[in-house]
């Protein structure tokens, strides 16, 4: 519970009152949400519950689907960026069922919403957590897929592939914040969560993926600027979505 008592109390500094002007509410909102952030990563490097299973996870898929595709580099490098946003979300499921689960075993999810501040806050603070930590489990996973199959990056890789990594796991972040608060409350909620949230997923997915093969063994910026475009335009629809909806979800 130590983990939790200074961001906590960074909440509560946030829930008195109001200051005048519109400006003051939005840095004090701002404030609320870097504070649920922190909250989140504090809990997280100090328990490595989600952590220790999102990389194992991983690992194992890409270990597995590396045997199985056998040694053909042609087949390899089609499967390659498949094989890594397919690790990445189930990662991601994971780690933001965790999330959820942690602050509902502790209590700290009841709390957060009895403080005074927009519930808009208390996701973004949320999303923001699992974002960073999406991206820094693809920064560490991408390498290791690309070297295990074998596959020849690119001369536009270097900031396609950094690109696709930001922009995909933020649309995956959003939708699976959203999601893990909907069934946090519920008893299957580790079966219910990847079915519901899957099929919101695929556009995100297929533009990560169609990305990514566009700097695999060629160097097509074209094709990859459309697709991150894509990707850009459907986190953005879901990230206004899910943040006004996300008050009827914890309130209910």
């Amino acid at each position: 519970m130590s983990a939790l008592r200074e961001p906590r109390a960074d909440l509560a500094r946030e829930g008195g009152p109001r200051g005048e002007g519109a400006s003051r509410n939005e840095a004090s909102e701002l404030r609320v949400v870097l504070a649920v952030a922190r909250k989140d990563l504090l809990q997280e490097l100090r328990s490595r519950a989600a952590t220790v299973a999102t990389l194992f996870f991983s690992a194992v898929t890409l270990v597995m689907m590396g045997f199985a595709l056998g040694r053909e580099q042609a087949v390899l490098n089609l499967a390659a960026p498949g094989v890594l946003w397919v690790a990445l979300a189930f990662a991601g499921v994971i780690s933001a069922a965790q999330n959820f689960q942690s602050d509902l075993e502790e209590g700290a999810f009841e709390q957060l919403l009895l403080y005074p501040v927009p519930r808009a806050a208390i996701f973004l603070g949320k999303l923001l957590a699992n974002w960073l930590y999406l991206t820094a489990l693809g920064a560490l996973v991408a390498p290791v897929a690309f070297v295990l199959f074998g596959v020849e990056l690119g001369a536009a890789a270097w900031y396609v592939v950094p690109a696709t990594l930001l922009l995909g796991t933020f649309g995956f972040a959003v939708i699976a914040t959203f999601y893990a608060g909907l069934t946090a409350n519920l008893q299957a909620r580790e079966a219910l969560l990847p079915v519901l949230m899957f099929p919101v997923i695929v556009p995100v997915m297929l533009g990560a993926v169609r990305a990514t093969e566009a700097v695999v063994g060629r160097s097509d910026a074209a094709l990859a600027g459309g697709w991150l475009q894509l990707l850009g335009g459907f986190g953005l629809v879901y990230f206004v979505v899910c943040s006004a909806l996300f008050h009827f979800v914890v309130d209910e």
